[in-house]
């Protein structure tokens, strides 16, 4: 069983070998938080043969190399379209509609693509460039956002705190201190769907009159909360690593390195996301 280098996902694919025709891989949809099928999970190979078993790397097998081009494409999207939107919607106090205006078409925009995607049973790398695209818009006028009115300097320390979650994460992996087993795979999902359904009833209550809501995203609760996430994206992204892992092991086809670009940017936006939100809490309790 051999990888080519090293080094290693929200929409995560199970997949099924097509018994009609040799070549043919047909994958299952699955929701954004859905389970993952693990390696321990299939009796045969999923990308094999209909008469084999094992191992069927070929010319047109993923590797890790496809895997990180792909990925730095997709999260090299999201850094162009965020630095882009920073510097051309500006968040003052004239253009302030507008820009939230156009963050929230592309925060909008970037949800239906990913679902588009999550349910097509091939990657579309139009439709994961594009989410990338979209998400970024929205990230940087949210940092700009945070960063002008609220905590500066929020934005870089967010960012360098995803580096350090995310190295930390690939470290535990690597040295086997994190192993990702059917029970751990179910914990993560069952707590990451506790998770958002508090998220959204408290952005309920905030948006009919509770002010902070249930008060998840401020104050001592909020910091605890935060912290939650984190350690769920930390989680997600070591599934995300096992399954490139079983899927570059098994000789899965290269087309799929685009949904596993999309599957970690998903998850790194995720740590992103929660690490920005802890520090505003930080910074603005200060």
């Amino acid at each position: 069983m051999r990888t080519r280098t090293s080094n290693p996902i929200f929409s995560r694919w199970g997949a099924t070998r097509d018994a009609g025709l040799a070549g043919a891989y047909e994958r299952e949809p699955v929701g954004a938080a859905a389970g993952r099928r693990l390696a321990d999970e299939y009796a045969t190979n999923p990308y094999a043969s209909p008469a084999g078993t094992g191992h069927q790397a070929g010319p047109n097998a993923m590797t890790m190399d496809d895997v990180v081009v792909r990925t730095a494409t997709t999260l090299g999207s999201v850094v162009l379209a965020a630095v882009l939107s920073w510097v051309l919607l500006p968040v003052d106090e004239a253009n302030l509609g507008r820009s939230y205006g156009i963050a929230l078409g592309a925060a909008l925009g970037a949800f239906v693509l990913s679902l588009a995607q999550t349910f097509r049973r091939k990657p579309t790398p139009a439709l994961i460039l594009g989410y990338a695209a979209l998400e970024g818009v929205f990230l940087g006028v949210l940092s700009s956002t945070l960063s002008t009115y609220i905590a500066p300097g929020v934005v870089v320390q967010a960012v360098l705190g995803t580096f350090a979650v995310s190295g930390a994460t690939l470290l535990a992996y690597r040295m086997r201190w994190i192993r990702v087993t059917r029970r751990f795979t179910g914990f993560v999902l069952v707590a990451a769907t506790g998770f958002l359904l508090l998220l959204v009833v408290n952005a309920l209550f905030a948006a009919f009159g509770a002010g902070n809501g249930l008060g998840f995203r401020s104050g001592a609760v909020g910091v605890a909360f935060g912290i939650i996430g984190i350690l769920l994206g930390a989680a997600f992204l070591a599934l995300d690593l096992k399954q490139v892992e079983d899927a570059v092991a098994y000789g899965a086809p290269r087309e799929e390195a685009w949904l596993a670009a999309f599957g970690l940017t998903l998850t790194l936006v995720w740590i992103y996301l929660e690490v920005l939100n802890l520090l505003t809490i930080f910074n603005s309790d200060n």
